[in-house]
């Protein structure tokens, strides 16, 4: 078995060389260098345990990419504002390309990564990042009132729910990659820029 590059994850984790994968998992990477240029280092590292790859690549793809009334921009705009309150190197890097690469704005970007409230947002965005900076930070403190706020700003219950999703993800995918210390393909770094 070969192994995959050195530079994914500080952990030392079995990483087969993508020519060791099953056809499927080499298929979906085609597919991820077709889109984007690159097979992003997250489902490399994830790409050690299989079941666990194609749990989080399922879920992935259905939360970002599936039916919401979050357009996908918005859903890449929480994705930054989460990882700044958790300061998720990857992924302020990974989804702050996103949202450069997605608004055709790169100081959008920016903002997001630097301080949300900075940027020039419309009262549904701002509401939207609110919350994802309340329920990141403090989610104990979140009440019926915070959530009423949200239907106020436009979002039905149904889209309240694909937030909170997308919000509880990004918690979670910044703690794997801030505990294994996974680092961003070098190519986020100079789009839209």
């Amino acid at each position: 078995m070969t192994q995959a590059p050195d530079n994914v994850v500080a952990l030392d984790l079995p990483i087969p060389g993508e020519e060791d994968l099953p056809a499927d998992v080499r298929e979906y990477f085609a597919l991820c260098r077709e889109k984007l240029g690159m097979v992003p280092n997250v489902l490399t590292a994830y790409s050690h345990n299989l079941k666990q790859l194609a749990g989080f690549s399922g879920f992935y793809n259905e939360l970002m990419l599936g039916d919401s009334e979050l357009t996908r921009l918005e859903r890449e705009m929480i994705a930054v504002v989460v990882s700044s309150e958790n300061r998720c190197f990857y992924c302020l890097v990974a989804h702050g390309a996103a949202v450069r690469v997605m608004s055709g704005d790169p100081t959008l970007g920016e903002h997001l990564v630097m301080n949300y409230r900075t940027a020039r947002l419309d009262q549904r965005q701002r509401a939207m990042l609110d919350f994802a900076s309340h329920l990141t930070r403090s989610p104990s403190t979140v009440t019926a009132e915070t959530v009423q706020q949200l239907r106020e700003a436009g979002f039905s219950d149904t889209g309240i729910w694909d937030l909170s999703n997308v919000i509880g993800c990004y918690n979670m995918t910044n703690r794997v990659a801030i505990a294994s210390d996974m680092q961003p393909n070098p190519e986020y770094h100079g789009q839209s820029r």
